[in-house]
């Protein structure tokens, strides 16, 4: 079932809030009554795998100039 709380009282009760949506429940937060946002959990995060652009190439092109009609585009 979800559960309405206004802004303010999600204010004094945000840590309490975020473990309650973190173990299951269903928490939206509203404004004078009207629903502005839901709180969820994030799904679980792959840690980062150090190396995984190793060998990437980048070609000296990419550092040429732009031609004069392209740079006058970014001015």
């Amino acid at each position: 079932m979800t559960e309405l709380v206004n802004l303010y009282d999600a204010k004094t009760q945000l840590s309490r809030l975020i473990d309650r949506a973190a173990a299951g429940e269903d928490i939206v937060i509203a404004r004078a009554g009207k629903p502005i946002v839901r709180l969820v959990p994030v799904d679980d995060v792959s840690p980062r795998q150090p190396g995984l652009l190793k060998g990437l190439v980048v070609p000296d092109a990419l550092f040429d100039p732009l031609p004069p009609d392209e740079q006058d585009l970014w001015e």
